[in-house]
């Protein structure tokens, strides 16, 4: 496919994934551009994070950030993060697509907010957080033994 064919290609997925009406078409466009991997997509999808509202199409759009790999969607998809955990029932299945997202993308700003699912009560989520530490910051363990009165938050936490 040439340039232009996948430039095509990219336009259409990203007109689909904010004017289409159908949710499931909106998830399809969102899902392709993952596939695609192409950096443009970022802004727009972190974007449409904000303003979707049907929750397939949002775990779509931050499986395909995660595919992507690009630190720039690490605050959105933390957002995400922070909104499940405020919430009294927060949705399992999203919470795992954003661990794995973010395990994904490698940012060390992650792990500031991955580190009280290394508390959780469910199994799956407990290890797919400690997967993200091994493998965003392979040496936590010892950065945590070096820094033993405070909390992970506070060791991990970034500077602004």
């Amino acid at each position: 496919m040439n340039w232009h064919e996948k430039n095509a290609e990219f336009n259409a997925f990203i007109r689909q994934l904010f004017h289409d009406e159908d949710w499931q078409k909106r998830a399809e466009a969102a899902r392709q551009l993952g596939l695609l991997k192409d950096g443009r997509s970022i802004n727009l999808l972190c974007s449409a994070l904000r303003s979707e509202k049907d929750h397939t199409v949002i775990n779509k759009i931050i499986e395909a950030l995660g595919r992507i790999r690009d630190g720039r969607a690490t605050l959105r998809i933390i957002e995400q993060l922070k909104n499940e955990q405020e919430k009294d029932e927060p949705d399992k299945f999203r919470v795992i697509y954003i661990i794995e997202s973010l395990t994904r993308i490698k940012d060390k700003r992650a792990l500031a907010y991955l580190g009280p699912l290394l508390d959780s009560s469910d199994d799956e989520i407990k290890n797919l957080a400690l997967n993200a530490f091994d493998i965003i910051e392979p040496n936590w363990k010892e950065i945590i033994e070096r820094e033993r009165n405070k909390s992970i938050q506070e060791i991990f936490k970034v500077k602004e």
